[in-house]
């Protein structure tokens, strides 16, 4: 009876603990969400004193790439992906300077016209000053890991409005295949923690709820299935778009400054000769589509040739925010060849595109209900885990452990981050390929 009534005492502190932490690091993420938000807004406010604005793109480019280079030149990430790796490598140890770096160089690359996301420097920073929390309490590397996981989520959370996704995010985006459910309860506290403190200081969210979704038939099944393989597409061409931006951009043997001004240049050219709709944010051209509005076939094309570019040769930002421009402007071409309805299809590639890209199909289903609504959400998360399948081992994010294989038909060593890791096909008897392989002989066979 000692025992048990020890052991319950214990867990009960604990969560008490961690309530009360989770709460702090979440007023903490609402705060700096909410200035961040703010600023950006702000300092996209300059489009309205000339169409032109995108021309100072080369400074935006510049200035990122000078802030790393002086202030954390050993830094070789940022974003989002710098809390994965600080979480994974270094039991949550993140350098303060980074959060001011983040906050400064992601605004400047967005308001010039960047092809940025708002999400990831949110994610950082709010991981940074929960990092700089915990040094604040001297706790110990457990403890610290957890929290900065907390802030991860309440970066996330905060910056969509949507308190569910940002938690299962911030649990589910460090290992491809895995999920960190001891974190589960104080992830849940902070996010809903910071989207309120952030929402009561004025930050706005977009939520459209699909109310039309056409009533279930085999074909329009195949049609959302169809919908996941082809949003998975998006999401492999989206990785590799950026991942061959930066191959590019250490290929050319130029100082950083010079190819930031050089790659700025080439976004100014691309701006005026095709369109200026992937520039910045985009979210007047994604919310358009989620509304039914007129898309380009090109539009996700040139979004993920812009981002490439400004991400790849210097500029600052996350990485959720064009990628979900892809889905819903791709989700919507997808939706009007298919003749259904383009806007539940927007909605649909948006969150696709999210699960694929990331890896992070659950969160990426929970968000198609936070955002657009229960109707849709059944067939949101049909097509979340198809295009996850498909994108295969590859991930906006390398910095993401890979704690499953997609395919028992390959060969891969768990455990290790993403990054490096290559998968080795393995010829299995039992496998489609195998059975196609048996069958094929049997029919040559007759």
């Amino acid at each position: 009876m000692k025992k048990r009534v020890k052991e319950e005492t214990i867990i009960f502190l604990g969560v008490v603990k961690w309530i009360v932490l989770a709460a702090i690091v979440g007023i903490i993420t609402g705060l700096s969400t909410t200035l961040y938000i703010k600023a950006l807004n702000a300092a996209i406010g300059i489009k309205g004193y000339s169409d032109y604005y995108f021309l100072l793109l080369p400074l935006g480019l510049l200035v990122g790439a000078i802030l790393i280079k002086y202030l954390a030149p050993e830094e070789k990430t940022s974003g989002a992906n710098l809390a994965i790796e600080a979480v994974n490598r270094h039991s949550g140890r993140i350098r303060f300077i980074l959060v001011p770096i983040e906050f400064i160089g992601t605004i400047l690359t967005i308001a010039f016209g960047g092809s940025g996301g708002k999400e990831g420097p949110s994610v950082q920073i709010g991981a940074g000053l929960a990092a700089f929390f915990t040094g604040l309490l001297g706790l110990d590397d457990h403890d610290r890991k957890k929290l900065v996981v907390c802030g991860m989520c309440g970066g996330f959370a905060s910056v969509f409005g949507a308190p569910m996704t940002g938690a299962l995010y911030g649990v589910e985006v460090l290992a491809i295949g895995s999920i960190m459910y001891d974190v589960l309860l104080p992830a849940f506290v902070t996010s809903i923690v910071s989207y309120h403190v952030s929402s009561h200081f004025g930050i706005t969210y977009f939520y459209h709820p699909i109310k039309i979704v056409p009533a279930f038939s085999n074909m329009f099944f195949l049609k959302v299935l169809a919908a996941g393989v082809f949003f998975g597409v998006c999401s492999f061409a989206y990785i590799e778009g950026l991942h061959l931006a930066k191959k590019l951009c250490a290929k050319i043997k130029f100082l950083m400054i010079i190819k930031s001004l050089i790659a700025g240049s080439v976004l100014v050219v691309l701006a005026l000769v095709f369109s200026t709709r992937p520039l910045g944010l985009g979210l007047d051209v994604m919310e358009s589509a989620i509304e039914g509005g007129a898309v380009s076939w090109y539009d996700p094309i040139l979004k993920i040739i812009h981002t490439g570019i400004t991400l790849g040769f210097g500029g600052l930002g996350g990485k959720v925010t064009p990628m979900v421009f892809v889905g819903a402007t791709s989700g919507s071409v997808f939706g009007s060849f298919m003749g259904v309805d383009p806007s539940m299809f927007a909605a649909i590639g948006f969150v696709s595109l999210l699960a694929g890209a990331s890896n992070t199909p659950i969160a990426a289903s929970v968000m198609a209900v936070e955002l657009f609504g229960a109707e849709v959400a059944s067939y949101a998360a049909i097509a979340c885990v198809v295009s996850f399948m498909i994108t295969g081992h590859r991930s906006v994010y390398p910095s993401q452990i890979l704690a499953i294989k997609k395919s028992s038909s390959f060969k891969m060593e768990l455990g290790r981050e993403l990054e490096g890791t290559s998968p080795e096909y393995v010829y299995r008897e039992k496998s489609l390929i195998g059975v196609l392989s048996r069958l094929l002989k049997a029919v040559k066979g007759r």
